[in-house]
């Protein structure tokens, strides 16, 4: 082992996609050694993090991509969400959220994975106090009472890095999070995502729609072109049957299920198909870990609000190191993260999974009170605006970077 080389820092973040990356940027504003471990260059075209697939940007989400100085660059290729249309298919009742109403310009945007990882990586290659490791693989993690020792192999050999805290942002199958004892249980929804951009006859008028059908969820929002994102919920037999479909079939089932509120669907994109199910950590924390992103929960994405939770995991935890004393990974320092980061975490995760079995019930009086429920909703202002306050953040107090202020440094 007298050849590995070892460098040593407060904070390694493993794992820099998206939610790793945004954290890394918003340390760089503080005195700290930070090191970013990634598997994949960012701009292999097999990186999973940022490849051509889009992701719904809360408010929250908005600001906290302003405070770390990438969304003028993000927003130019972004699509605004001004309008969220939802309704259950062959059910009365519809419900609309309209952003002039709430008194925002948007609800939420569109963006394709690729552009944020970008506008996050060529701005983190330029931050001071980050050293990046990419392309490197971690090998094995060695937890211990003042550090966390990681052993890394990368096309220039072996080094083990050494430090005070390691934050797993490696996904869900996060080797950081079962090297620290954080088991994650897991519960399959029978589903499967078919996701494509979709060519509309009508333009999309920046609106978001939810239709809930028999077979599951379609949602369709505002994307690059005045294109379609279509996201598709199917069982699984059912998503492999359209998978094997030519595009002129598959547009035809599409449409016959979503309906004609943007007229005829003319082209389609590729499409891919992912398993749904969501995830979640045992804890938000282990001693000298942090747990964050899709290594700490995986949700369904009925309410689009994955990622959202995710980047609050990271702008949190980013304040509460702004406000730590000297040792990043102490035991009280991941103790305040934790306790932060739980409320939101728990009213989201059981928010987004009893939207997924609610609408997923095939009983008539469900299917009645679902009907009801969505009529009362679209008469009440106070409940649209509630809901709206969703792309805020679910409950509990906003970490600064999601209220538009700037990262306290002490």
């Amino acid at each position: 082992m007298s050849d590995v080389r070892e460098l040593a820092c407060d904070v390694a973040i493993v794992g820099g996609g998206m939610v790793g990356a945004s954290l890394a940027l918003a340390l760089s504003a503080l005195p700290l050694k930070v090191v970013v471990v990634e598997a994949v260059e960012p701009e292999d075209g097999s990186q999973p993090s940022f490849d051509a697939r889009t992701i719904a940007l809360s408010n929250g989400t908005r600001r906290i991509f302003a405070g770390l100085g990438v969304w003028d660059e993000i927003q130019r290729e972004a699509t605004a969400i001004r309008r969220i249309h939802v309704s259950d298919r062959g059910h009365f009742g519809s419900a609309v959220i309209d952003a002039a109403e709430q008194g925002v310009p948007a609800l939420g945007y569109v963006a394709e994975n690729r552009t944020i990882g970008r506008a996050l990586w060529r701005r983190l290659r330029a931050a001071s106090g980050i050293t990046l490791v990419a392309p490197a693989r971690v090998t094995d993690v060695v937890p211990g009472a003042l550090h966390v020792a990681l052993g890394t192999e990368g096309r220039d050999g072996a080094r083990r890095i050494v430090a005070r805290l390691a934050v797993a942002a490696d996904g869900a199958g996060s080797l950081v999070r079962r090297a620290a004892g954080v088991g994650a249980e897991r519960w399959d929804y029978g589903q499967t995502a078919v996701i494509s951009l979709v060519t509309s006859a009508r333009f999309h008028e920046h609106v978001a729609y939810e239709r809930f059908t028999p077979t599951g969820p379609i949602a369709a929002l505002p994307g690059p072109d005045g294109r379609v994102v279509v996201v598709w919920t199917l069982a699984p037999a059912e998503a492999e049957r359209i998978g094997a479909f030519s595009d002129e079939a598959f547009l035809a089932e599409l449409q016959a299920c979503f309906g004609w509120r943007l007229g005829r669907f003319t082209a389609v994109g590729p499409r891919h198909a992912y398993p749904l199910a969501l995830t979640q950590a045992a804890s938000e924390s282990a001693p000298r870990t942090a747990i964050i992103g899709n290594a700490a929960q995986g949700l369904h994405p009925i309410a689009g609000q994955g990622f959202n939770l995710g980047l609050r995991d990271a702008a949190t935890l980013a304040e509460v190191l702004a406000e730590a004393g000297a040792d990043p990974g102490g035991p009280e320092v991941l103790a305040r993260f934790a306790e932060w980061r739980h409320t939101d975490r728990k009213a989201l995760i059981a928010f987004t999974d009893g939207l997924v079995r609610l609408f997923a019930s095939p009983f008539a009086p469900v299917r009645v009170a679902r009907g009801l429920g969505l009529v009362l909703f679209d008469l009440s202002p106070t409940a649209k605006t509630a809901l709206s306050k969703l792309s805020l953040g679910f409950a509990g107090r906003l970490p600064r970077l999601a209220r538009g202020l700037p990262l306290a440094v002490p």
